[in-house]
């Protein structure tokens, strides 16, 4: 019986690493056992409910005004022990979260085996987006076992001179989770509000744009909201009190615009189905997205995902609020230009990345 630890903390780890639970669950010969470090709690919480995941460890390590220097130095401490305890024969951290780090950076200090899910994504600047470009790099430098949702990310690790046998191509696990919580007859009171005007879905809330490029992101969606009343924007805000003082201050008198509590992950997800187009500075939207056909525009410079950018189903433009407006308006007023994003092909995975991960762990652990 091989033990395999996972090992997350954040909304978008656990949705993607979920599923991955629960198939290696359904395995006689491994032993899973699950940690959460509880660097998110509430937004954490929706989506282990969804998939009936329940940890064996909580470490709540939340705490009002948390930065990174707690949240990495609690981690090290509260997790030593428990991996003293469990002796897994392998340590699962997915990502770049400071979860992952920590926990990598532990699991080093022990001598474990780590494998990383989601390996290998860069932007090449080690600021951008911050910390998490860092936390890859670091944790593909510890990781025994290398787990790439596309072969760019692959080519990226062999650049770095790792060891291909170390490298398995699996797809991303995002595309595994979409089946399990998007549902053809799913509906929303919201939905009422929406009526036939076209669903604009909107995620802002990285570290690195808040202040003036946050607000120029707001002002140019305010102003495409007041050229087009066929339009309406649901706006999940996250908890970060500096991100809802911003949009309030931008957004408030827009009656296009509704900002409304975090989704739990069904609804999301069902919501990104309904949407006509996407703006988000997320990650992991840039990976469900395609999947569901629909064009996003990422609020960022950079992108650690560009095989979406050079599929075409997704556009970088940036905090530059005029650049923002004229793609958004683009995308509304050309048919053509919202076609040949919307039918894109999706390159990343076909929703089974959960099985080859689980079948590499059962061949070489």
């Amino acid at each position: 019986m091989k033990k395999i630890m996972l090992v997350f903390g954040t909304r978008p780890e656990a949705i993607k690493m979920c599923p991955l639970v629960k198939t290696l669950d359904n395995e006689k010969n491994i032993e899973t056992v699950v940690c959460v470090t509880g660097q998110h709690k509430e937004m954490l919480q929706q989506v282990l409910d969804v998939f009936d995941v329940q940890p064996k460890y909580n470490l709540k390590i939340m705490k009002e005004g948390q930065d990174l220097y707690s949240i990495t130095s609690d981690i090290l401490i509260q997790i030593k022990p428990l991996l003293e305890l469990e002796k897994p024969d392998i340590v699962l951290v997915h990502g770049d979260t400071s979860t992952t780090f920590a926990t990598a950076l532990a699991s080093f200090y022990m001598q474990i085996p780590v494998g990383h899910v989601e390996a290998g994504l860069r932007t090449h600047n080690i600021y951008s987006p911050f910390p998490e470009e860092f936390n890859r790099l670091a944790v593909g430098n510890i990781a025994t076992y290398n787990f790439c949702p596309t072969e760019l990310a692959k080519e990226n690790l062999l650049r770095e001179n790792k060891n291909e046998e170390s490298i398995v191509v699996t797809g991303n696990t995002a595309i595994d989770a979409l089946k399990t919580t998007v549902n053809p007859d799913y509906h929303h009171d919201l939905f009422e509000w929406i009526g036939d005007k076209r669903l604009i879905m909107l995620t802002v809330h990285r570290r690195e744009n808040l202040g003036n490029p946050m607000r120029n992101m707001f002002r140019a969606i305010n102003r495409v909201c007041e050229e087009n009343d066929d339009i309406r924007v649901i706006y999940p805000i996250h908890l970060n009190p500096q991100i809802r003082k911003i949009a309030s201050e931008e957004l408030k008198d827009n009656n296009n615009i509704k900002i409304v509590e975090p989704f739990e992950v069904t609804d999301f997800h069902n919501f990104l189905a309904k949407s006509y187009l996407i703006l988000t500075d997320s990650g992991g939207i840039q990976e469900e997205a395609p999947s569901l056909g629909k064009p996003v525009l990422v609020l960022r410079d950079t992108t650690e995902r560009p095989e979406g950018v050079n599929a075409g189903t997704l556009k970088l433009v940036g905090h530059k609020e005029e650049n923002i407006y004229q793609t958004f308006m683009e995308l509304l007023n050309d048919s053509n230009s919202y076609k040949k994003m919307s039918q894109a092909s999706n390159p990343y995975g076909d929703g089974f990345a959960s099985e080859r991960i689980k079948d590499f762990l059962n061949k070489n652990i």
